[in-house]
Formats: structure tokens, sequence, C-alpha cells
């Protein structure tokens, strides 16, 4: 990958994981939205072209609208194997 190829997927997974974590409040950070953000593109591309859509393509909209919904799956998953600890005793 080149670098501003890596550049864009930060860019874009900056964007999508923030995005997603406004959704489904993560607690992650900057670094976790951004980790969140990368991941949901990856799942993100592989749901929309399971159903015959495109997947990621470059730095556009789009792309950051797909990584957003791969985002958002990854932090219901997360959540759900998470669950909400009781923290008080």
């Amino acid at each position: 990958m080149q670098p501003m190829g890596i550049i864009a997927w930060l860019v874009v997974g900056g964007i999508a994981g923030w995005l997603a974590s406004m959704v489904i409040p993560s607690g992650l950070g900057l670094i976790g939205d951004i980790v969140v953000g990368v991941i949901g593109g990856f799942i993100g591309g592989f749901l929309f072209h399971a159903i015959g859509e495109v997947g990621m393509t470059g730095l556009s909209i789009w792309n950051i609208f797909v990584a957003f919904v791969g985002a958002v799956v990854l932090l219901y998953v997360i959540r759900f194997f998470n669950g909400r600890r009781n923290i008080h005793a």
C-alpha cells in the first residue's frame, strides 16, 4: 500500500469511527475510534459487497458511509460481548 493509501484509510477510519462513536458511545478515544473505523471499513466493505453494492473504493463520502456502517456493526458486536458490567459492589 502506498503512503497516500495509508493516510486515506486513516482519514476515512477516523471520520467513520468518530461518527460511529457518536451513535454508539465507545469510550475508546481518538486512536480507538480510528482503529474501529478502519476495521469497520473492512467489515462494511465485506457487507456491502455481499449484497451486491460497491464496497471501499477510495477517499469519498461513500467510503466514509461504508466504513461508518461497518464501525457501527463492530461497536454493536463489542458491546454484545463485553456487555454492561456492574461496577458497583
